[in-house]
């Protein structure tokens, strides 16, 4: 199987949905490449470690993140997935309660497994 099939992808994010659920760090580790570049609906910047501390230490916890609308685009070298999110949680212990849209491309990393190296959020309103 192609490694940027629809479905493949499809199967990769709702692992990372699942991950970051259950602030699953291993899996999150797994899915996120090390020179992950990601942009907050902030607009802060966001690498791996940041993301990966902000679960382990449970700064953001997450109890709901339902997807709709997810749009996949593969590419011979790269996917691209866009994706709204109902999310519910918290982070840094305020209520979070959103309609968030995702961007995120998938590729091969300098890990040299096909993980998220790009992401983008932003609110939909």
């Amino acid at each position: 199987m192609n490694a940027h099939s629809e479905l493949h992808i499809a199967g990769l994010e709702e692992r990372l949905r699942q991950a970051m659920l259950a602030s699953n760090v291993a899996d999150l580790d797994t899915l996120i490449a090390p020179e992950l570049l990601f942009t907050s609906h902030l607009g802060q910047l966001v690498g791996k470690q940041r993301d990966l501390d902000m679960h382990r230490a449970r700064t953001l916890k997450l109890t709901e993140l339902t997807p709709s609308d997810q749009r996949i685009h593969c590419h011979s070298e790269f996917s691209i997935v866009s994706v709204q999110m109902h999310l519910v949680g918290s982070y840094e212990d305020n209520l979070v309660d959103e309609q968030i849209r995702y961007t995120r491309v998938w590729a091969v990393s300098s890990a040299g497994l096909l993980q998220i190296v790009a992401g983008h959020a932003s609110v939909v309103g």
